[in-house]
């Protein structure tokens, strides 16, 4: 059985599900699977329209890239790619294939969901986001629910759907998806990634100028459903800190307001870094002393952050703002990995960093229990194989 793969990004882009992808598509290939990725041409000229790398056959699609024009470029990123990556599946797809369609566009897997029937393949929904939902939640416009009975029957009518949590799996199956043809899959920290040297983390400690600082940072996207306002609230109760310093990197939605919201506020405790190569990812992550995941209310069965795995992967304790009874806020407080707090903590959450800023013996019991979590949760290997039996179960 053939497996295709369709996703905006893939290697050579970093964003979280080309690496994510990346991993498991080349994991596959090794164990013997005939692996196809349908993805977008990359900006840079470092990619071929049609490669093939560690034995996956990558078939490039063109797109926009106008993302940084704000919503309206990055609709037509969507579209594009959207349109571009179904005509492409068509004449590429065979009676018996596998398709796997992931949620970069948002609703991708309706349109390959239509195909692969109409050309006889199976088909598997790789949910990293729910949508319509999140963009219900962003934007209030609740008329956007008439996309779902669609995306509903899709998912039902699938050889299965692969989720990241026991929240995201629940509301698959309350949208009617028996209960067996949904798989609880989690995502995991980029292969490869491990504590670095501490050298290297202190040379990138004093290029920006972080030297003595007890650093609490947040490293990832920067986009609509992570609530960063209360972050910047935290920022301002330590402003007096002279110690502490907040440091984002990544970038996103949010950042430009981010940024002005900082220069109005004038808090000389807040940095921004853009985001770091893989290559450099473990030690940009390790330069935290404590790290920020956060959640918007609302979006806790919508997505699930899967930068808390590449933390816990450099062995980094966590601070979760977000819903308390969602399911990353049980994960952090059972598995003793950090401190779980609701977005109105404000108060509570600068006096524990302050609280553990002077307190290394409790940092180093939850780097512990986070460095535990991570060796114990699965990696690309175990995803490949959880994939390689569910194509066995369709084969």
């Amino acid at each position: 059985m053939r497996v295709i793969f369709l996703n905006r990004f893939y290697w050579p882009d970093e964003p979280a599900t080309a690496q994510l992808l990346t991993d498991l598509a080349e994991n596959l290939a090794a164990a013997g699977h005939d692996v196809t990725v349908i993805a977008s041409c990359p900006d840079s000229n470092r990619a071929r329209r049609r490669e093939n790398r560690a034995g996956v056959a990558i078939s490039r699609v063109t797109s926009t890239r106008w993302s940084k024009h704000g919503v309206v470029g990055k609709a037509a990123d969507f579209v594009t790619f959207y349109l571009s990556a179904l005509i492409k599946l068509i004449f590429t797809v065979q009676r018996d294939d596998c398709v796997v369609a992931l949620t970069d566009p948002p609703l991708l897997g309706v349109g390959a969901w239509l195909v692969a029937r109409l050309c006889g393949a199976r088909i598997f929904h790789w949910t990293q986001d729910i949508y319509p939902e999140i963009a219900i939640v962003l934007s209030g416009h609740s008329w956007l629910r008439f996309i779902t009975p669609l995306r509903n029957l899709a998912w039902r009518k699938s050889d299965g759907c692969v989720t990241l949590g026991s929240d995201m799996a629940a509301l698959l199956i309350g949208d009617g998806v028996p209960a067996k043809h949904v798989t609880v899959l989690p995502n995991w920290a980029p292969a490869g990634l491990t504590v670095p040297p501490r050298s290297t983390v202190d040379a990138l400690r004093r290029a920006w100028n972080l030297e003595g600082k007890f650093v609490v940072a947040y490293s990832g996207n920067l986009g609509r459903v992570h609530d960063l306002d209360p972050v910047l609230d935290v920022a301002t109760a330590l402003r007096d800190d002279a110690g502490i310093a907040l440091v984002f990197i990544g970038g996103g939605a949010q950042r430009t307001r981010l940024e002005a919201q900082v220069a109005e506020r004038e808090l000389s405790n807040v940095h921004f870094h853009p985001s770091q190569a893989r290559n450099q990812l473990a030690t940009a992550l390790a330069l935290g002393d404590l790290h920020l995941v956060t959640l918007l209310p609302g979006c806790e069965s919508l997505v699930f952050p899967s930068k808390l795995y590449g933390v816990t992967a450099v062995g980094r304790p966590v601070l979760f703002i977000g819903p308390g009874e969602c399911e990353i806020a049980r994960l952090v407080e059972t598995r003793g990995l950090g401190r779980a707090f609701g977005r109105e903590d404000t108060v509570a959450i600068a006096a524990t960093i302050r609280e553990l800023q002077g307190d290394p013996a409790s940092l180093r019991r939850m780097a512990a229990a986070a460095a535990g979590f991570a060796h114990h949760h699965s990696g690309p290997t175990q995803a490949g194989q959880v994939w390689d039996a569910l194509l066995k179960q369709i084969s």
